[in-house]
């Protein structure tokens, strides 16, 4: 018994050795793919990291390149606010020049009117004088047409002084 005793305590031995080494190489196993699936884990967290550096490295350069672009437009509106005012004060130089020759020609406009009115008087006597002239002229006719009823009556005495036989009444005639 004591060889089939040996026999069979060697058996379960050499089973626990196996199943130890079968044990070990399963853990073996799976320490490999959890070692290899940490280091994939960080290869891409890496990677990952990398890109985000990138990323917060080009946003910096953005950021940097926006704070010129603003300090640029700064200026510019700067250089804008001060073209605005200046030509706020060439405007109103220029308003002012306006006003003032509206207000010359405003003055001209009234004396205008004034001398219009003064014109529109003189015509008024004008047509006054012209009317007493119309009618000294009607008076004149008149008087020119007797004063030529006169001559022709003066005429007829005349042509009888310059042959006296037709002052006498005669019975020959």
């Amino acid at each position: 018994m004591s060889s089939s005793n040996a026999g069979e305590a060697q058996e379960p031995a050499a089973a626990n050795a196996a199943a130890r080494k079968a044990g070990v190489g399963v853990l073996l196993i799976v320490a490999a793919l959890a070692f290899t699936g940490m280091g994939l884990f960080m290869f891409n967290m890496g990677r990952d990291m990398s890109t985000m550096t990138q990323a917060v490295t080009q946003m910096g350069l953005d950021v940097s390149a926006m704070a010129d672009d603003m300090t640029f437009m700064s200026g510019r509106m700067a250089v804008m606010a001060d073209s605005m005012v200046e030509g706020q004060a060439g405007m109103s130089q220029d308003l002012t020049g306006v006003r003032s020759g509206m207000e010359l020609m405003a003055g001209d406009v009234r004396s205008m009117a004034d001398n219009m009115n003064d014109l529109a008087v003189n015509i008024r006597g004008m047509a006054g004088n012209i009317g007493t002239m119309n009618r000294s002229m009607s008076q004149m006719n008149q008087s020119m047409g007797q004063m030529t009823g006169t001559m022709g009556r003066m005429s007829v005495d005349i042509n009888k002084f310059t042959r006296p036989e037709t002052l006498m009444p005669s019975p020959f005639r």
